[in-house]
């Protein structure tokens, strides 16, 4: 074979050892439970919320806090993964995620459970950007977008089967029983990394050298941005003088972490990195399609829930149809990379993905589950060829030594884009139904013969099934009528919603035709 590949002039390729393969994919494990557990509790929330004896208004807290969690501890993998060392960081985070999982389901009210799902964000967090930088720092070139390819199925796939997985336990085994489901593979992870990596000496000498001001300015305004997020639409947003504080607080500490980040000599995030074109603009494809990714399994099951009145496990079992064909199509990705420009693979599958949300623009009561199995193998088929290409795009020209800075960069901006983009999105479903009720209540006057006509059957139907007196059956149709009204401008909020979602894809891929053509192989290193 060497003869062979001398006499033809090819160089052969490095390849990674068997060890570094393992590594690689025990990360994997590790980025993909993190990110299911964003949304496992989604479908099962109601669930939860009963078992803990809390309100539907306070039960978002126990994904909100996750969020803040993660979201907060992204960007600060990369600093104390030096600290520590990359092998014992990882490791003491693998073993601390199912632990303070388990304990969710021991929690008996709501301050406990949200303290214990922030703990498990900030142990969980630590696992996503450790896998990607895994992929950039153990696997040559050549095989970094099988590795991408990898930690996209991750990323995309965990979302779309969480709320399955979560639906299913817990309308068979109880809501405790999603919060076990992190422990065999994080075993099976821990013990794969603890064989695998290297150790190292810990350098605790860089907690003198920290960029504390960064990192304190970056904890709060982050914590305080996610909260507004997620509770801003449930307060009426500005009209709430909580909310308005804490837009205050999360705008002052913000600003102030970026002005940090780009006076000091190290700095937690290297926010210059966003100046390099190719980085800069993956990054903001990134972010668009986060909102769209998180926001598609946001919506979606609040459509079956509120409208179809589905319960966790029907809701779960129509999604589930999002991540089956990614898991045949993914690994399929890197192929069409070697033959085709990453950035046309990459503005195909936002295109595609697009296109699903415009097939659900013309929603109907008629629209339950069968009818969204096309629009939901489409996104699979468009999410399948986004992420790997637009991660090897974007970290095309990062040089080895900052691929943890960019990982985390990367991955804390895509999770942000996700908060940002459920929070809009739950505003827009608010003000669309609002306007679609205004609309049609204009055009429901007793004025019209459609209307006298509809209140009469209404009336009728009450009449025959046990209601005496003519003036409660009336005022029970006026009721139904009412109901009907709502639903059908719920119904219409939601089709302006997916809308949203696709102009933002569309802004996304046209993005991406921008960067410049990345080499054969991409990654971290390709110059």
């Amino acid at each position: 074979m060497s003869s062979i590949a001398a006499t033809s002039g090819a160089i052969p390729q490095p390849r990674a050892s068997a060890k570094e393969w393992i590594a690689v994919l025990a990360g994997m494990i590790g980025a993909f439970m993190a990110i299911l557990n964003i949304q496992i509790t989604n479908a099962s929330l109601l669930d939860i919320e009963g078992g803990i004896g809390t309100g539907v208004d306070n039960g978002a807290w126990i994904s909100t806090s996750y969020l803040i969690g993660e979201i907060v501890v992204i960007p600060l993998t990369a600093y104390f993964s030096n600290v520590f060392s990359f092998r014992r960081y990882i490791l003491v985070n693998s073993i601390l995620f199912p632990l303070f999982s388990m304990a969710c389901a021991f929690a008996h009210d709501l301050g406990t459970m949200i303290l214990l799902r922030g703990l498990q964000g900030f142990a969980g967090g630590v696992l996503i950007p450790m896998a990607f930088t895994m992929v950039l720092t153990k696997l040559p070139k050549g095989q970094q977008p099988l590795g991408l390819a990898i930690f996209a199925l991750s990323v995309t796939f965990a979302p779309a089967i969480g709320p399955t997985i979560g639906g299913y336990l817990t309308e068979n085994y109880g809501w405790q029983t999603i919060f076990f489901i992190n422990t065999i593979p994080s075993l099976i992870m821990a013990a794969a990394l603890a064989l695998t990596l290297d150790k190292q000496p810990m350098q605790l000498h860089l907690l003198k050298e920290g960029d504390w001001a960064g990192i304190i300015t970056m904890a709060i305004g982050l914590s305080a941005l996610q909260t507004v997020l997620e509770e801003g639409n449930k307060d009426d947003w500005f009209s709430s003088p909580f909310i308005v504080k804490l837009s205050i607080v999360a705008f002052v500490f913000l600003a102030a972490f970026i002005w940090i980040e780009l006076a000091v000599k190290k700095p937690l995030v290297k926010l210059q990195l966003l100046t390099q074109r190719n980085f800069g603009i993956g990054v903001l494809v990134n972010v668009l399609v986060g909102v769209a990714l998180f926001g598609t399994v946001y919506i979606l099951p609040q459509y079956l829930g509120q409208v179809q009145r589905y319960n966790a496990e029907q809701i779960g079992n129509v999604l589930a149809w999002t991540g089956l064909p990614q898991l045949l199509l993914i690994p399929l990705v890197p192929v069409l990379m070697k033959r085709f420009d990453a950035r046309y693979i990459g503005f195909l599958g936002i295109s595609i993905f697009a296109i699903s949300c415009f097939m659900n623009i013309t929603l109907s009561a008629n629209n339950a589950g069968d009818q969204f199995w096309i629009p939901n193998i489409v996104r699979a088929i468009g999410q399948a060829l986004v992420l790997t290409p637009i991660t090897a795009i974007t970290t095309a020209g990062i040089a080895p030594a900052d691929a943890a800075a960019a990982s985390g960069l990367t991955n804390m901006l895509r999770n942000l884009g996700g908060a940002v983009g459920t929070a809009s999105l739950g505003t827009i479903l608010t003000k669309r139904e609002q306007f679609h009720s205004n609309i049609i209540g204009q055009s429901i006057t007793l004025s019209r013969d459609e209307v006298r006509d509809r209140l009469t059957q209404l009336s009728g139907y009450f009449t025959q099934h046990g209601i005496i007196d003519p003036a409660v059956a009336s005022q029970k149709a006026i009721v139904a009528l009412g109901q009907i009204v709502k639903r059908q401008a719920l119904i219409m909020g939601f089709s302006d919603t997916f809308a949203v979602i696709g102009v933002v894809l569309a802004l996304a891929a046209i993005a991406l035709l921008f960067t410049k053509k990345p080499q054969a192989g991409g990654g971290a290193g390709a110059h």
